[in-house]
């Protein structure tokens, strides 16, 4: 960067450094956003198409879940890594909703490159897309209904669900949802950390199910330990039930063979008194973290006690929170207090493993739901589809709030923010008005994905906004391509998602049209100097510049 004083050329910035400003940057800006919210675009709705993400090492994943496709795919644009934090926001805050609020960001974005272009400062179109988010989510709340019982529930988690891969089993798969979410209530919270999900393949995804308990993919250490503990009492131990070996090189010299005897024979006292104290604290259960030593497995089949190894952390937590044990890290050290206790812990067959069934815990707020597919890959995106759907019943269970879906709020949104724009007036109304036009992407590209005229479908559905009693519940029905009730057809969405995703998608809108200046720094050289070009190695084009 040059400045001239005396025609001295006055060097500000490291060579090499890359800038772009002004519409220049806010162009670049836009158009990487725009090409995120593309990537997705082709999955939103229920007839939307799936994409096969493959990484670096060939595993695939195939899904048209939004966040799962971001968060896979290497973006390397900072502006185009705001929009994927969008949808990371979206999944964190309501489980849903992700393709939706990254696609309105993309649009708001195009809306605003013509005011750009006509010279509307970025500033007035950012204000302007803040007074719209505001009034826009004031009509959400203004248009949403009750939503207090499971019936409405289960069509929320059927909406989320719509479109995913579960092979037409939405409805059965919405009854657990929602039967595992009223599980987990309290106080009208519900911690969908407490609903754990387990995969395992064989059968057909109508042979997923729930159990009031938890279900650990582990069986047990010794063939010879009882399959079944009634009136179960769990220790949990974060430590090895084996010999520690020394924390230093050490060597042991033995000359007669007594001694070395004498010596195993501390080895097998110390093991046994391992069991020993399991036994006086009085567990009959045992779920160690670590290892246990095959001696010790030995012992515990002959003292009738069942026990599991190497559990993750995740599982280990969870059957402390469910059955009330604490987490023991040494065990002569453990207690008779420090014990869970539970009905029953059995070891069941599923389709040719084995697990662990731990049921009548101490705290019931605890369900795990058994998810049966004949692929991996289906079994992913069932596992996708349905902690999207406890997602949405969780916050429509706590909000007590929902919306019609397929496009209806969007258009009554956009209808009415028009008539919002033209009282606002000044340069504001510009971009209220492109806010308005935005919202319109949504059905639209639903639409588009299920092979209906887009425009046909857009007119239709502002007649029915305009002119039917009940308009604002008008949405797309994607069979006949008719503005249809969507109350009718049990096609419903929690406010929070439709809030969030407008709420984000406007502040992420906002924060890329105030960026007037981009300064790129030099990547440092590579320490290998094969990997660069220049200095006579193969290279590699292409790799970690902006997107």
């Amino acid at each position: 960067m040059y400045g001239s004083g005396n025609n001295q050329p006055i060097i500000v910035l490291k060579e090499g450094t890359e800038r772009s400003k002004d519409k220049e940057a806010q162009f670049n800006n836009i158009a990487a956003a725009k090409a995120v919210a593309d990537a997705v675009r082709s999955t939103l709705g229920p007839k939307g198409m799936d994409k096969m993400l493959v990484d670096t090492i060939g595993d695939v994943i195939v899904t048209n879940d939004g966040v799962t496709i971001l968060k896979e795919i290497d973006v390397q644009h900072p502006a185009a890594k705001m929009v994927v934090e969008v949808a990371k926001t979206q999944d964190s805050e309501c489980g849903d909703g992700t393709t939706t609020a990254v696609v309105l960001a993309g649009e708001l974005l195009k809306q605003s490159e013509s005011l750009i272009d006509a010279n509307v400062h970025p500033t007035v179109i950012t204000n302007g897309f803040k007074m719209a988010a505001a009034k826009a989510v004031e009509i959400l709340n203004d248009i949403a209904i009750d939503s207090n019982n499971d019936d409405l529930l289960k069509k929320v988690s059927e909406t989320a669900m719509t479109g995913k891969s579960v092979g037409g089993e939405g409805e059965h798969l919405s009854d657990i949802v929602v039967k595992a979410c009223r599980a987990v209530e309290e106080n009208g919270k519900v911690d969908t950390d407490n609903i754990k999900i387990e995969k395992k393949m064989g059968g057909v995804i109508s042979d997923t199910y729930m159990i009031e308990g938890l279900v650990i993919d582990k069986q047990r250490v010794h063939p010879r330990m009882p399959k079944v503990i009634k009136d179960a009492k769990i220790a949990l131990l974060t430590a090895a039930m084996e010999n520690k070996k020394t924390e230093v090189d050490a060597h042991i010299s033995i000359t007669d063979p007594t001694t070395m005897q004498s010596f195993l024979d501390q080895e097998d006292a110390h093991l046994k008194s391992m069991v020993e104290k399991v036994k006086e604290a009085g567990a009959n259960v045992v779920f160690c973290q670590k290892g246990v030593d095959d001696l010790v497995q030995h012992y515990m089949a002959k003292s009738g006690i069942y026990c599991c190894r190497r559990l993750k952390q995740s599982d280990m937590e969870a059957i402390a929170k469910a059955t009330g044990a604490t987490l023991v890290g040494n065990f002569t050290e453990l207690k008779a207090s420090d014990l869970g206790t539970a009905a029953s812990v059995e070891e069941k067959e599923v389709g040719t493993d084995s697990m662990t069934f731990i049921t009548g815990c101490k705290n019931p707020k605890a369900v795990s739901i058994i998810i049966r597919a004949g692929t991996e890959h289906v079994a992913d995106e069932v596992e996708r589809a349905m902690t999207d759907a406890i997602r949405v019943v969780g916050v429509a269970i706590e909000d007590g709030k929902v919306v019609a879906g397929a496009g209806a709020p969007e258009i009554e949104v956009e209808l009415r923010l028009a008539q919002y724009a033209s009282s606002v007036g000044g340069r504001e109304q510009l971009a209220i008005d492109a806010f308005a036009k935005a919202m319109e992407i949504i059905p639209w590209t639903i639409a588009e994905n299920a092979g209906i005229d887009s425009i046909d479908a857009i007119i239709k559905l502002k007649s029915a906004h305009e002119k039917e009693k009940d308009g604002k519940y008008f949405g797309l029905c994607l069979t006949c391509g008719e503005a249809v009730n969507m109350l009718d057809k049990n096609v419903v969405e929690p406010l929070r998602v439709k809030v969030q995703a407008v709420n984000s998608a406007a502040e992420v809108a906002n924060m890329i049209l105030r960026i007037d200046d981009v300064i790129a720094s030099r990547r440092a050289p590579p320490m290998n100097p094969m990997a660069d070009p220049s200095m006579g190695g193969p290279g590699m084009s292409g790799i970690g510049g902006m997107m």
